[in-house]
């Protein structure tokens, strides 16, 4: 657009700032029209040439903060799965979880065996009313400037296709579908070839629009949010509910008792069970 400063992505490129980008990202996550035109137009007329994505979507996020902190919490969603980290693990555990909100059965981390060898599989998902068998290969990225590229959507590819290849005269056959999925975003590369190979992709913002939707969307429906979206608790709280099997917001609704390993005076408790409730109290979004 013209007159607007250039911008620096978080892999490096650099873009012209975009409004309606920014505008359309507050709308997603639930702000109000004249709540995401303010903020728009505040950033807007103070971005910098050369400033990072990354100090825009800090500013964007105080700003709506102070409007209204579960729309926050939501906005910061892709933030909050870069948090998950630093192994995989609490990824696939709450892509599980995710999956399990959906009405899948969901076993992690199986073995099954292939027509030449014998795979792990990160996810295993069966889903009863659809008849449907899955297997999901997860790959989580702590950089928000990483993209999966072409060579993890071959690797994947090729794993699959040694479970595919099944006689089912000899035994059941493990999987039907076959999954990729990422808390990032994938290349141009990786998304050509998965369209035309078969590769089902999942991602922050892919697919996009129709069927089941991006990652941010499918948490949106399911209302599962990973707990480090929750701004009520410091990073060495979210890191200690994790490490006693706590992973997602929802969770913490149901059973108030997990919270107790905190240690946490009522009024904090309060503070963020309210934040809670308000986060998942939020409508999905399609975009």
């Amino acid at each position: 657009m013209m007159g607007l400063p250039p911008i620096t992505k978080a892999d490096g490129s650099t873009e012209i700032f975009d409004p309606g980008r920014l505008m359309l990202s507050l709308e997603r996550a639930g702000a109000g029209p004249h709540t995401a035109e303010r903020i728009t137009e505040t950033i807007t007329a103070t971005v910098a040439p050369g400033a990072s994505s990354k100090e825009i979507y800090s500013r964007a996020f105080t700003l709506l903060r102070k409007e209204a902190r579960p729309i926050a919490a939501r906005y910061s969603l892709r933030r909050a799965l870069l948090e998950l980290g630093p192994t995989g693990h609490p990824f696939e555990d709450f892509v599980s979880h995710l999956f399990r909100a959906e009405g899948w059965q969901v076993e992690t981390r199986k073995l099954i065996r292939g027509h030449c060898v014998t795979h792990e599989v990160d996810l295993y998902a069966t889903h009863p009313e659809k008849n449907e068998f899955l297997a999901a290969e997860l790959k989580y990225h702590n950089d928000p400037g990483y993209k999966t590229d072409l060579k993890v959507a071959l690797y994947v590819k090729a794993r699959f296709e040694d479970i595919f290849t099944c006689d089912s005269t000899v035994r059941a056959c493990p999987i039907d579908r076959g999954l990729l999925v990422t808390n990032t975003k994938f290349t141009s590369e990786a998304i050509a070839y998965a369209e035309c190979a078969g590769v089902e992709l999942l991602g922050w913002g892919y697919p996009e629009g129709g069927g089941a939707g991006s990652l941010f969307t499918r948490m949106s429906h399911a209302r599962v949010y990973p707990i480090t979206a929750l701004m009520s608790l410091s990073m060495a709280e979210k890191r200690l509910l994790m490490e006693s099997g706590v992973i997602a917001v929802d969770q913490v609704m149901r059973q108030r008792r997990l919270l107790d390993v905190l240690h946490l005076e009522g009024e904090r408790i309060g503070e963020l069970l309210a934040e809670a409730d308000g986060l998942l109290e939020l409508p999905p979004t399609d975009s």
